[in-house]
């Protein structure tokens, strides 16, 4: 039993968090700003970047809203974003759907102004 969880736990730690989705994509009038480059997606969270690429078309949107709920689609995007993919004539085609990583925040420096007196 003890080695079966470990094995399980091992398994599952190494699976890539960030894997590439294949699929269909369809876009839609979006919620938020006019413009905003925005897509729906079911399980990532909102507010996370993700690359869509199409053909030799690649941009990047940002979640927020969930979606698609059609079988075989595995995005929706906002105008916006169909347009710059170049898709609205086709309505519907086969992207590539990736995660952006987010660039870990920079530490927070620290800058001593002053020394009390005694101090040092």
């Amino acid at each position: 039993m003890r080695k079966t969880l470990c094995v399980a736990l091992l398994l599952s730690s190494t699976a890539p968090a960030t894997a590439a989705e294949t699929g269909l994509a369809s876009f839609y009038p979006g919620i938020g700003k006019h413009d905003e480059m925005t897509c729906a997606h079911r399980s990532h969270p909102f507010g996370k970047r993700l690359r869509v690429s199409h053909g030799k078309v690649s941009i990047e949107c940002r979640v927020n809203d969930r979606g698609p709920f059609i079988r075989g689609r595995i995005i929706d995007v906002s105008t916006s974003a169909a347009r710059a993919l170049g898709m609205i004539d086709a309505g519907i085609v086969k992207v590539m759907v990736e995660p952006v990583e987010e660039p870990a925040p920079a530490p927070t420096r620290i800058d001593i102004t002053s020394v009390p007196t005694g101090v040092l």
